[in-house]
């Protein structure tokens, strides 16, 4: 009897897979359970049609976060920050003070855990960071480390 789980099932499939199963495992376990449902010709359109809805918003979202990395991308963040002698900076810019400065300076909201810097910033000038958009997508951003009070 040819079945369409309803969710992962280890050792038999994954959810959306079509699987043949016993007569007895598919009416005595799965159906029971609710882990799958019989393999009709409407259910199997029902299927497809739910697949290529899912198909089509992955590609939407990662078409959003390619115009999104193309925006950062062209971008300048620039963070101020207290500094010592020899602009020696009092601990290091993180993840967060980036997050807060792009909301700030361009309205764009990104979670400061998608942010990661290759190395600490610790002194004035320029620095990079990656930005997780996306599985697919990651855009290095500029960063414009500069003194509080000076530009």
């Amino acid at each position: 009897m040819k079945v369409i789980l309803l969710e992962d099932i280890k050792g038999v499939g994954v959810k959306g897979q079509v699987y043949e199963a016993s007569d007895g495992y598919a009416r005595n376990f799965l159906f029971p359970k609710k882990k799958a449902i019989e393999a009709t010709k409407a259910n199997l359109n029902e299927l497809e049609l739910k697949q290529k809805a899912v198909n089509a918003k992955a590609q939407r979202e990662l078409e959003e976060a390619m115009a999104q990395a193309k925006t950062l991308e062209e971008k300048v963040i620039q963070v101020q920050v207290k500094t010592g002698e020899n602009g020696k900076l009092f601990g290091s810019v993180t993840s967060n003070e980036i997050a807060s400065a792009l909301n700030s300076q361009f309205g764009i909201s990104i979670d400061r855990k998608k942010i990661t810097l290759p190395e600490a910033i610790k002194s004035v000038g320029e620095a990079t960071a990656e930005v997780k958009l996306h599985a697919k997508v990651t855009a290095k951003i500029k960063i414009e480390v500069t003194e509080q009070g000076k530009n």
